[in-house]
């Protein structure tokens, strides 16, 4: 493949629906990384946080395309990666972050964040490293996501020490205080955080590790979240833009800092374009090769997948911690970078 060449790569994404709020992200992102001057035309479709329409959209870009992104949330990618194992394609996967969707398709879903199992690593480690073995309430979400979610912060709870109590979606148990820690959707974890937060006394969220979370709660000072990325987080990009590059081009874009569903969707395409550039094409065997022998990093951070099942090996999760608001001065709440993980 000359490097003169533009490929097209597709991307459905949640415009409308319940994930509206993060595929709209992902696609502000690729706007910014193509106006920077990526030499790739990007092609987006609303998947409508549908599954249905979702599979639709996936079958048509694939015919007009040369690469695959997937789309955001878990929920679809699961659906995304079987449709590419369907057509023999390979999707990078960016969006969906379960355990079986990392490691569903082996030669068919290429996976750029930390899988759900590892979300909790390093709230768990936060609080063992402060000699903190508060009995830890895990609260999981409905659905699988959580269910993973929620599983790797008990195991890692156990390897750690501490004592945990597991609760389903909206239960909260008697006793306490607790340490608690919810897996869930947005939603879900807000309403927990409202409903348990008198009776614990450290609370993280997956919720938390997104700016939105701050306009969603009265006051989230203190509280923890985390995320596969957060300003600062990223290190040095040995591929594409530096972070501090994005982020300066997104903020005169959009009038403020992105999430991580935005870089991580930008991470995927560039290691995606990297992969073609590289094996010379988009075949899927090619593509495949190709990234399971790459180790390097993006504004994201570190990227090494599994050869053997696709899933990622390097990037890890970060954390942060929510500021109080500064009333007397005018200041919203802010999040702030506690811990980050390297490879």
């Amino acid at each position: 493949m000359s490097p003169d060449r533009r490929l097209r790569l597709g991307v459905p994404l949640s415009l409308s629906g319940r994930h509206a709020r993060f595929g709209r992200q992902a696609a502000l992102g690729l706007e910014v990384w193509g106006a920077l001057g990526a030499s790739v035309d990007v092609v987006v479709e609303d998947d409508r946080s549908d599954p249905d329409v979702l599979e639709d959209a996936v079958r048509r870009l694939a015919g007009r395309c040369d690469l695959l992104l997937g789309p955001y949330s878990t929920q679809l990618a699961r659906r995304a990666g079987r449709v590419a194992a369907e057509l023999d394609r390979l999707v990078w996967n960016h969006g969906g972050s379960g355990d079986d969707v990392e490691t569903a398709h082996p030669g068919h879903v290429v996976s750029i964040p930390a899988p759900a199992g590892r979300y909790a690593e390093p709230f768990v480690r936060h609080l063992a490293d402060g000699g903190d073995r508060t009995r830890l309430l895990i609260v999981q979400g409905r659905g699988r996501f959580g269910r993973q979610v929620a599983d790797g912060a008990e195991r890692l709870a156990g390897e750690a020490g501490i004592p945990v109590t597991r609760a389903g979606p909206g239960e909260v148990p008697a006793g306490g205080p607790w340490n608690l820690f919810c897996a869930g959707s947005f939603d879900e974890d807000v309403e927990m955080i409202r409903r348990a937060r008198a009776g614990s006394r450290v609370m993280c969220a997956v919720a938390a590790g997104v700016r939105e979370f701050g306009a969603a709660l009265d006051e989230p000072g203190g509280i923890y979240g985390v995320g596969q990325w957060f300003p600062g987080s990223g290190g040095e990009a040995c591929l594409g833009i530096s972070e501090r590059e994005f982020l300066d081009a997104y903020r005169v874009r959009v009038g403020r800092l992105p999430d991580y569903p935005a870089v991580q969707a930008v991470a995927a395409a560039i290691i995606a374009t990297h992969c073609a550039l590289r094996a010379g094409g988009a075949g899927r065997e090619e593509l495949w090769a190709v990234a399971a022998g790459l180790e390097t990093s993006t504004l994201f951070g570190a990227f090494a997948i599994d050869p053997r099942t696709g899933a990622q090996t390097a990037h890890r999760a970060v954390l942060t911690r929510w500021a109080a608001r500064e009333a007397a001065a005018g200041l919203p709440a802010r999040p702030v970078l506690v811990a980050r993980r390297g490879r």
